[in-house]
């Protein structure tokens, strides 16, 4: 069985929010998935996004493979956790 870690659709119309899921590469985009990981909410302000990145990372390294844009979130989530810099 082929993962997929991609984005569902939730929602109503003119007011999507998704929900990030690993699921079976041949299903639907909103059919049956295995575990929710995840949701992104675009029209929300400041925080946008919350992702359980120990559980992305699990699926990645059973060999999942991330959608273009489940890519972008898991690289935010990462830009996010990094501490900042700190200045001499």
């Amino acid at each position: 069985m082929a993962v997929r870690i991609r984005l569902t659709k939730k929602g109503m119309n003119n007011s999507p929010c998704y929900r990030l899921v690993a699921a079976d590469a041949t299903s639907p985009r909103d059919g049956r998935f295995i575990e929710i990981l995840g949701w992104y909410d675009p029209r929300r302000k400041g925080e946008t996004f919350k992702l359980k990145t120990d559980r992305v990372e699990y699926w990645l390294a059973q060999g999942a493979q991330l959608s273009g844009t489940a890519r972008t979130l898991v690289k935010q989530a990462a830009k996010s956790r990094e501490p900042a810099p700190t200045g001499a």
